[in-house]
């Protein structure tokens, strides 16, 4: 373990047993340095770590702060690694959503309203009559976190957003045939929406599986494609058939 990490773990460990609490004030550098042993070079490394994971936050004139802890600023990162995520970091980051959310839309089907129901109605809809990719994904995003949102856990909620990013959904969309995964998208939709309007939840969940495995399967086939060798020294149409390969303007 390098100093840098040992730093890090003190102050993580202060957290830990509440000798820092949320929104508390750490001491300052000199004193921190003179406790743990360490170089205050070393403590401010681990100081500016702490701070890209959104555990301390800086206030200007002020000091360092302990920050509130909670899920949406520490699922930060992970929603930053989504939306840059290319090739088999993707595809595993669709993976752990798969397990996830089929269960949470399973656990939807037992609690959304009447209200819900329309209000998940009128988000497809609105799918429906999207011009562009990323109109579309906008709705669909709203779907999905709508569903999840009605199981009542803020950490859940949070996970999955980081995990379906926008800007992740229309690289993939754009890296398959558009037209061909729209109307399958929409479909699927539709196949969700009719289990939780029968609060089936069992079906739910099999029909958001079966959704996920679909764009799952999308970036599988264009990953093997992207691994045979080259035709005439060149992977004919890879930039057009990779999602990992497309960019995007988000």
């Amino acid at each position: 373990m390098s100093l840098t990490d040992e730093a890090i773990e003190r102050i993580k460990a202060m957290i830990l047993n509440g000798e820092l609490a949320p929104g508390s004030r750490l001491p300052t550098e000199e004193v921190l340095a003179g406790q743990f042993g360490l170089s205050r070079g070393t403590l401010r490394e681990a100081v500016r770590a702490l701070t890209a994971m959104r555990i301390l936050v800086v206030r200007q004139g002020s000091g360092m702060y302990v920050s509130s802890l909670e899920p949406h600023l520490l699922l930060e990162t992970l929603s930053f690694a989504a939306d840059v995520s290319q090739g088999r970091t993707a595809l595993q980051l669709l993976q752990v959503r798969r397990m996830l959310e089929p269960a949470a839309t399973g656990a939807a089907a037992t609690v959304l309203g009447a209200r819900d129901l329309r209000e998940l109605r009128k988000i497809l809809d609105r799918g429906r009559a999207a011009t562009t990719v990323e109109e579309f994904v906008v709705h669909d995003t709203a779907f999905h976190l709508r569903i999840v949102e009605a199981v009542g856990n803020p950490v859940l909620s949070m996970l999955l957003k980081a995990l379906s990013s926008r800007t992740q959904q229309v690289r993939i969309l754009r890296g398959s045939r558009v037209e061909r995964s729209l109307d399958s998208a929409h479909q699927d939709h539709e196949e969700i929406l009719h289990a939780l309007q029968a609060r089936d939840a069992l079906l739910a969940a099999s029909a958001a599986a079966v959704h996920i495995c679909t764009v799952e399967r999308w970036l599988a086939e264009s990953l093997t494609e992207a691994d045979r060798p080259p035709v005439d020294g060149r992977l004919t149409g890879y930039r057009d058939s990779n999602p990992a390969m497309t960019t995007t303007s988000q």
